[in-house]
């Protein structure tokens, strides 16, 4: 590390950028922060043996959940081709997770000393060649699916046989103190092949039920929340973690009807927040925090992007809403300020999904994770088209920090019960977020986004400052305390330590998001960073931090970015009337992806579908701001439908709709932001959105306007059944649209208005057609005329 890296940077930026965050600069190992209150556990939630069915077929033969113990313990054990393995960095603790439908028969139908594989039914699970693992897998996974057990397979003697075996395996490698092993499952539904899986962690192995709940009972999530319910009522604390939304057609975070068709209320969202206090942001198959098209403006949202649905069904293809954790995160404030209910409070881990019995954590040593399938590099440079997935768009598995007052099965299940987690990449970035009203109460207004270390409130130079950042807010997982008179806005300490072992770190970042009128927004502001960088005085994003990486060679040089971050900094934003929530992410410098390191094993070019290179990440579990009654009372409310109702606004129907739009243009204000822009609507079903306002936010799931309004991207809409569809990212959106009279009858009369309302917006009618504007931007006035 230069010397010019480890002193703290005494300056001040620009003040006037809107958002000016605070710099310092530290070269401390992480050791030398005191945590008084917690510590941060690194363990897995998400792990396959040979007992779980498609492990097996997949060529997982030899090991169990005892293997995966001892290797997240840090002894070698088998991969399933027969070499050996070991983790990189030993774990604090894990929970195997073993898929509850069908668990162990494949295995034990293959094993001939077992008495299940004397069962005539036992030779149709036979793994004999590679034409069996296609069948089996079908087999399985088709009665999954469709809900139709086999019943030879499901008897009790078969299944409750397996459970009690994983949870002695979790009772014989569990050491208070030293390692934690949880009783833990997979409840597998896949409905017309989108993921709706969930990890279920038991808090005491002692009271665990006879037989786990699987998807053969019900692929409904309701009726697994009902079952985890009543084993809460029999004394029996467990909680459901989410996985893959990002392959999840949509469905892991609907917003009006649930799996069965019912409209999403109140006790829906009781019911989530519940038992669902976790979902899992990055794993083998991919990360879910966001998209480029949901997130247009995040310049590091295209990372580890899987365009893939499990089975890979022919016609059908990711979709983007319902999909995606920050877009749920957002759904659910604007949920809160428009119904009284937020479903997805939810908290963030990392996983894998490795069905080796042994998981890759690291770029460099990244050895798949479906047995035989991915598990030489040859296999894997080869870009082996398994059941539908390149292979090399695979990646090494994600990690859970658990912040907890020891190393045992309570202390750490309480962590994941109240969210104070947070997730990596696979290197152990240790990050920590707290949120408060008093962090930077001893300095300026002016001063609260400025850099410098010489502004760093006294505070949080003490080596003791956790204890009065819990004293004084809360960590992530929690809620900011109500608004109140003396108030300014919410405040946060953020802080970061590399993984020893891995890259230095560019930044920490908090992405913001906030609900008005049914629109929701987004926002990534740089908080603290490395190096000499200034903010863009317009945009004040940090430029890049550059790239040490050797491509050819696979190498990089860890002579940029800090070893630790730390950092105060003050919502300049802040509305006390928004629903928002908070959440810091921070990443590494550039290093190589593991298909750049295997291709300099193989002597050939990196392939050039997926990046060269990775920043690795860390992720906070969120802090949600929420206004109180009185504040949202006397904030002013946008117009609903039903208020258009109630004046007597007549809803447009088709025709009317035709004459009003097909084959012409209208201007459109959003009257959440203000932002006017202009709406082509061509006789071929095509529209194309102009003249958009890039300073000017956008509200969710609307793509990236600003580019394709430059670019001319046009995107298809059609009239039917009085409303004015339109798609983005795989799913249908609804504007319908009421005319309030001003007394004429013509169709556009200057004293008629038009407004619409967007069918993600939970109501509001936010768009209205307003005249041809004159001027478009910031009005130039004349500086000799007097104003």
């Amino acid at each position: 590390m230069p010397k010019a890296n480890l002193k703290a940077r005494r300056r001040l930026a620009p003040l006037a950028c809107t958002v000016i965050p605070l710099l310092t600069f530290v070269a401390a190992p992480a050791e030398a922060q005191s945590t008084p209150e917690r510590n941060a556990y690194f363990g897995e939630t998400h792990v396959h043996t040979s007992w779980s069915f498609d492990a097996y077929i997949f060529g997982n033969h030899i090991t169990g959940p005892a293997d995966a113990y001892k290797y997240a313990k840090g002894e070698p054990i088998k991969h399933p081709l027969g070499y050996d393995v070991k983790i990189t960095t030993p774990l604090d603790w894990m929970g195997v997770t073993d898929h509850s439908e069908y668990a162990g028969v494949v295995r034990l139908s293959n094993d001939p000393s077992s008495p299940i594989s004397k069962l005539p039914i036992a030779d149709r699970l036979k793994v004999r060649d590679a034409a069996d693992i296609q069948r089996i897998y079908l087999w399985l996974g088709t009665s999954m699916i469709k809900e139709q057990p086999i019943e030879t397979l499901v008897k009790p003697e078969i299944s409750d046989t397996v459970w009690k075996a994983n949870n002695a395996a979790a009772d014989a490698a569990n050491e208070p103190g030293k390692f934690t092993a949880f009783c833990s499952y997979e409840w597998t539904s896949n409905p017309d092949f989108r993921n709706m899986h969930r990890n279920l962690f038991f808090k005491d192995c002692a009271k665990v039920p006879s037989r786990p709940f699987s998807s053969l009972e019900s692929q409904a999530p309701e009726d697994l929340w009902n079952w985890m319910d009543g084993q809460r009522k029999a004394g029996n604390e467990l909680l459901a973690i989410s996985h893959n939304a990002n392959l999840s057609g949509g469905l892991m975070y609907p917003t009006e009807v649930d799996f069965k068709g019912r409209p999403i209320d109140q006790a829906w969202a009781e019911s989530r927040d519940r038992n669902e206090r976790l979902t899992e942001i990055k794993q083998i198959k991919g990360a879910s925090e966001t998209h480029p098209l949901l997130s247009p403006n995040d310049e590091f949202a295209n990372y580890e992007i899987l365009n893939y649905l499990l089975g890979d069904p022919q016609g059908q293809f990711i979709t983007l809403g319902g999909s995606y954790i920050r877009q749920a995160l957002k759904d659910g404030i604007a949920m809160q300020q428009a119904r009284g209910y937020n479903p997805f409070k939810t908290g963030v881990v990392g996983g894998s999904d490795s069905h080796n019995t042994a998981v890759p954590y690291r770029q460099e040593n990244f050895f798949g994770g479906h047995a035989r399938l991915d598990g030489t590099v040859k296999e894997r440079m080869a870009g082996h088209n398994f059941a539908g997935l390149d292979v090399r768009f695979e990646n090494p598995a994600g990690l859970t920090g658990l912040w907890a007052e020891e190393n045992t099965r309570e202390s750490l299940f309480e962590a994941m019960k109240r969210k104070e987690t947070f997730a990596t990449s696979g290197p152990r970035i240790t990050l920590r977020f707290f949120g408060g009203w008093d962090y930077a109460k001893d300095r300026k207004a002016e001063e609260r986004h400025a850099l410098a270390w010489d502004l760093l409130p006294e505070w949080m130079k003490d080596q003791y400052w956790v204890k009065t950042a819990y004293a004084q807010g809360v960590p992530m997982g929690g809620d900011l305390a109500p608004f109140a008179a003396g108030k300014t806005a919410p405040s946060f300490a953020v802080w970061a330590v590399k993984d020893p072992t891995s890259g230095n770190l560019d930044r920490i970042q908090i992405v913001k998001g906030w609900s008005k009128n049914g629109q929701s927004f987004e926002k990534v502001f740089d908080i603290v960073w490395a190096g000499e960088r200034q903010p863009d005085p317009i945009t004040g994003k940090v430029p890049a931090i550059g790239s040490t990486v050797d491509i050819k060679q696979a190498t990089y040089k860890n002579s940029i970015g800090a070893t630790e971050l730390k950092g105060v900094w003050s919502d300049p934003e802040f509305n006390p009337a928004d629903d928002a929530f908070y959440y810091a992410r921070a990443l590494e410098i550039q290093t190589p992806r593991w298909t750049t390191i295997q291709a300099k094993e193989l002597g050939i070019s990196p392939p050039e579908m997926v990046a060269s290179t990775i920043q690795e990440r860390a992720w906070s579990s969120p802090i949600w701001y929420a206004p109180t009654p009185e504040q949202r009372l006397a904030a002013h409310e946008g117009t609903t439908e039903a208020d258009l109702k109630g004046q007597g606004a007549v809803l447009l129907d088709e025709a009317a709709l035709k004459a009003l739009l097909v084959g012409k243009y209208t201007w459109i204000r959003n009257n959440v932001t203000g932002g006017i822009f202009k709406v082509q609507w061509a006789e071929n079903g095509q529209m194309l959105v102009m003249n958009v306002d890039p300073r000017i936010p956008q509200p969710s799931e609307v793509g990236d306007v600003v580019s394709g309004s430059y670019l001319g991207t046009p995107s298809d809409y059609a009239i039917r059944d009085g409303k004015v569809a339109t798609w983005f990212g795989n799913r249908e959106y609804e504007f319908t649209v009421y005319k309030l009279a001003g007394g004429s009858k013509d169709l556009l009369a200057k004293d008629d208005t038009y407004l619409a309302a967007r069918s993600n917006e939970f109501g509001y009618a936010n768009y209205e057609i307003v005249p041809t504007p004159v001027f478009l931007g910031t009005e130039v006035k004349d500086p000799t005329v007097p104003q």
